[in-house]
Order: structure tokens, then C-alpha cells, then sequence
């Protein structure tokens, strides 16, 4: 048995409106999925595709309306084991100032140590600890007001980590981030999953999807890809048929190969593309067709860009917009 195991699970959302009219939503479908212990599982999808429902089943914030969802081998739906569950998976949303609860970022951290009666010297250890890990020890008598946005999500990082989850849940916690601050965070993130926490993390950024070690890609409900996050963003037609996006470096590679350039079809990361053009430029193997003169490329391996002169060939008639 996984980690946690999703069986066959339906959920579906109930409003009312003023003249007592009920409409009911079916988010998901059937769904099943199984996540082992030190798992970097990445979830896409477009607005309503049930991410987000699917990040809540599995701390039971969301119970399932059929199917099953076990965490540690503990069902969501036992009342009596909700406690245990919500140690084991933490989940941390994407807004920090709605988890950020005292004053004081120490006080925050130990504010649900101190709920379930956790021993002073323990709670000091664990908080110290936790803040240690996510890099934010020498501002823990600091006010989280006066705290960046990525700062304060590393707050509400180490709130969870305080409570020494197996699992942490991230329904995108970089949303409202500039990017330094997503920087930081998904260093974190990456972080805490070598030290052999599992992680689920929900986003919208095909770049933070990429450093995980699995995508799973969901569509109205349903399960449509699941894989490494090379042979899914290799898929660059079928993801955007689903609305979704590519690594920009995959979106360049894609054209460059539409094009006729010889690449790998896996590229995902901005090395393997540097890596990749150098050596065809370096035997002089490249061909593009293209009407611009030529085209400028920095590698990793040189300072200065090297410059290749592409001359347009006899399908010189497609260009890159």
C-alpha cells in the first residue's frame, strides 16, 4: 500500500441560492491516484480541473462523497482518526496571511505545539528547528508584518514542518509571490523533499512542476497525464489542447525542433538546452529555417554569447513569428 491511496474518489460541490434552489457539481470523477512515502508529485491544471479539491482530500478537509482516501493506511472518512491524519499530511494555502495567526513569527510556529500540549523544551526545539530549515531562524522575533510575502510563506512553512508531517500539501503557495520570493520558496520546498518529506504541490508554474520528480496533470475532474516531467511536457501539443503552458525553454525547443534544429524532444530545463545548442553550434551542424539573420544564444560555458549566422534554406517560407 502507497502512502496515500485515492480509490475510484467522487466529490462534488453543493450551493443554494436565495430562492433555496440546490445545484450540485461534480469536481471529480472517479479519480484515483496513489502517492509513496518521499514522493515531489506535481499537480497542473487549469481553473476547475479539481486541483485544488483534490489537495483537500487528502487531509480530509474534503471527504469524499464515493471512493476511498488512506493516508499511513488510515481512512479520511474515520472521525477518530482525523487527528493522526492531519499530523501526518500538513497543508500550507496560497496565501500566508490567512495561516499567520500571532504576532511574533516564534509564536506563530509554536502556536499549534502549544494547541495540542506539546512540552515547552520540545516546542523550543521543534520551533527552533523548523525555522532552522526553512531559513528564517534570525528573524524569529520578528513581526510577520513586517515580512516579505515570500518570508511569510516560509513562516507558514515552518508552522506545518513544527507539527513533523511525513507529508506537506502545497495548494500553490507561490501564487501571490514576485519572483524572488517563488525562488525562495520552491528552494524550500526542494529542500525539505531531499530530507525525505513527501510533497504535493498545486500550481499554475510549468517551471516549479518541472523540478518535481512526477507531474500529474488533471483535466474536469479527471486524471489525464501522469508521468515524469519530461515525458509530459515532451507532450507540448497535448497539454496545450488542455489549456496548459510548457516550460518556456520546452515552448523554444519545441519551435526550434518545428524548425528543423536537431534537439531532444525531453528539454525541460535551461542547461540541457544551453548544453544542447552549444554542441550543435560547435560543430556547425545547426540549420535553422529562418528569415532572421542570425540568432544570438548565451550558454553556460561562455561569458559572451556566441553568435550563429543561420542562413534561411529552401523551406525559408516557415518562420518563427
Amino acid at each position: 500500500m502507497s502512502f496515500i491511496d485515492i480509490d475510484n474518489v467522487t466529490f462534488t460541490y453543493t450551493t443554494e441560492d436565495d430562492n433555496g434552489n440546490v445545484e450540485k457539481n461534480e469536481v471529480l470523477h472517479g479519480l484515483s491516484l496513489s502517492i509513496d512515502k518521499g514522493e515531489f508529485v506535481a499537480v497542473l491544471g487549469h481553473n476547475g480541473s479539481g486541483k485544488s479539491t483534490l489537495a483537500k482530500l487528502l487531509n480530509a478537509i474534503n471527504l469524499p462523497d464515493s471512493g476511498k482516501v488512506t493516508v499511513a493506511g488510515m481512512d479520511t472518512a474515520d472521525e477518530d482518526k482525523l487527528f493522526d491524519i492531519r499530523s501526518n499530511v500538513g497543508m500550507v494555502f496560497q496565501n500566508p496571511d490567512n495561516q499567520i495567526v500571532a504576532t511574533i513569527v516564534e509564536e506563530d510556529v509554536a502556536f499549534a505545539l502549544e494547541n495540542i500540549g506539546v512540552e515547552p523544551s520540545e516546542i523550543r526545539r521543534r520551533v527552533d528547528e523548523a525555522l532552522k530549515t526553512v531559513g528564517m531562524y534570525d528573524y524569529r522575533e520578528h513581526s510577520p508584518s513586517k515580512l516579505s510575502g515570500g518570508q511569510k510563506q516560509r513562516v507558514a512553512i515552518a508552522g506545518v514542518l513544527a507539527m513533523k508531517p511525513d507529508c506537506i500539501v502545497l495548494d500553490e503557495p507561490t501564487a501571490m509571490l514576485d519572483p524572488i520570493g517563488r525562488r525562495e520558496i520552491m528552494s524550500t520546498i526542494t529542500e525539505l523533499n531531499k530530507s525525505g518529506v513527501t510533497i504535493v504541490l498545486i500550481t499554475h508554474y510549468m517551471d516549479e512542476a518541472a523540478r518535481a520528480k512526477r507531474v500529474v496533470v488533471m483535466d474536469s475532474g479527471n486524471i489525464i497525464m501522469d508521468d515524469c516531467p519530461k515525458k509530459v511536457f515532451s507532450q507540448v501539443e497535448k497539454l496545450k489542447s488542455l489549456g496548459l503552458d510548457v516550460p518556456q525553454v520546452t515552448e523554444l525547443t519545441h519551435e526550434l525542433i518545428e524548425c528543423g534544429v536537431n534537439l531532444p524532444e525531453d528539454i525541460i530545463y535551461e542547461d540541457e538546452c544551453y548544453e544542447a545548442l552549444y554542441k550543435l553550434l560547435k560543430v556547425g551542424s545547426v540549420s535553422l529555417r529562418l528569415t532572421a539573420p542570425e540568432v544570438r544564444l548565451r550558454t553556460s560555458f561562455q561569458r559572451e554569447p556566441i553568435t550563429a549566422s543561420i542562413k534561411a534554406s529552401e523551406r525559408s517560407s516557415k518562420s518563427l513569428p
